[in-house]
């Protein structure tokens, strides 16, 4: 299909988790700037932590859930993604969960199924406990630690045998509500202390079964807090995080492998919803965390890289740093701009002053 002024310019959105980012680090906080730039630009894939909300989702066909290990596998250009009208979401529940709050979250995937008219099943339960460890490293990022790993495994097998397209995965995490990270991340904005193990125990699925993955922690009730951050409310909402997870599942895109960018088949040849690596237009993130993996394979692939200041976090993982050209915004609607500009071919430069007369080579 011939490019168009209205074609999409498919858009990485990558905010990485469990760094305290000011705006995505959060109970979904991330949710208005992915509907902004799904609007700029047609096209947006971005990982669950941005969209996950607790009880609170946002639907768009424009909006591509992809787990971190997938979307950085995409950025390699080792696989496409396929949109889908559904998926079949197996649940995989922690042995180690209380029978109310395994009810509880039983009681979520049925209304769900109500409510929704997603397709939810089958549900395995863990032949023994996961452990979930919670841990820091010395930048103060959340990280996290299984005792059996294997567990997983073995039940998200299980669900795979039995006819799973997707796997939602809920473990019970260790209740520390007195913890002075707790009370950091409520109150005034400090890191999700639960955000790296989730990112664990997804891309552990996820690399190695090949199927969209997500993670939604299995928590006590924790008290009212009058002081809450707004950023952290939509985790007050309910007894579990885990209707986003499913709603974001039941048409996360199938992952296609292909094999190494070079050898992969043009886009022509392939379904025309096919999503395929090449047609990764601009990557976005924030200017701090421009390290991790999606972002540098698109940079060495040379796919032009919107660097937002404005969205501060625990790392100083600069451009410069790095030896990286970006374009730099201040905000998320600065960088919406450009997205713009880009679907419209229009280049950057000539949207800034002064513009500097052409000179000779």
């Amino acid at each position: 299909m011939p490019l168009t002024q209205a074609s999409p310019l498919p858009t990485l959105l990558v905010i990485p988790t469990g760094i305290g980012c000011s705006i995505g680090g959060f109970a979904g906080d991330g949710l208005p700037v992915a509907r902004l730039l799904a609007a700029a630009s047609g096209c947006l894939i971005t990982h669950p932590n941005v969209m996950n909300g607790a009880a609170l989702y946002w639907s768009d066909p424009r909006l591509h859930y992809v787990e971190g290990w997938a979307l950085n596998r995409f950025a390699r250009g080792e696989l496409a993604l396929a949109p889908v009208r559904r998926q079949r979401v197996g649940l995989l529940l922690d042995a180690a969960m209380e029978p109310e709050l395994q009810l509880r979250h039983l009681q979520v995937a049925d209304a769900c199924r109500a409510t929704l008219g997603l397709s939810i099943g089958p549900v395995v339960i863990t032949d023994q406990a996961v452990e979930v460890r919670l841990t820091r490293g010395e930048s103060g990022a959340s990280w996290g630690q299984l005792g059996h790993p294997d567990a997983l495994l073995r039940g998200a097998e299980r669900l795979c045998r039995e006819g799973a397209t997707a796997i939602a995965v809920v473990t019970r995490f260790p209740d520390d509500h007195g913890s002075g990270a707790l009370q950091a991340y409520r109150q005034d904005g400090g890191v999700d202390p639960l955000a790296g193990a989730e990112a664990v125990i997804s891309h552990l699925l996820g690399g190695r079964f090949g199927l969209p993955c997500a993670h939604a922690p299995a928590l006590g009730p924790l008290a009212s807090e009058p002081g809450l951050d707004p950023r952290a409310a939509a985790e007050e909402l309910g007894h579990t995080f885990l209707a986003c997870v499913l709603v974001g599942l039941s048409r996360a895109p199938d992952l296609i492998p292909l094999g190494s960018l070079a050898k992969a088949p043009p886009v022509a040849s392939g379904p025309l919803d096919l999503l395929h690596p090449s047609r990764i237009g601009v990557v976005v993130a924030p200017a701090g965390a421009l390290g991790g993996e999606a972002v540098l394979s698109c940079a060495e692939r040379g796919i032009p890289l919107i660097a937002v200041e404005g969205n501060p976090c625990l790392l100083a993982v600069t451009a410069e740093a790095l030896g990286l050209k970006a374009l730099k915004v201040g905000s998320y609607a600065e960088a919406a701009g450009l997205v713009l500009a880009l679907r419209e071919g229009i280049a950057p430069e000539a949207l800034g002053r002064p513009l500097p007369p052409l000179r000779p080579l």
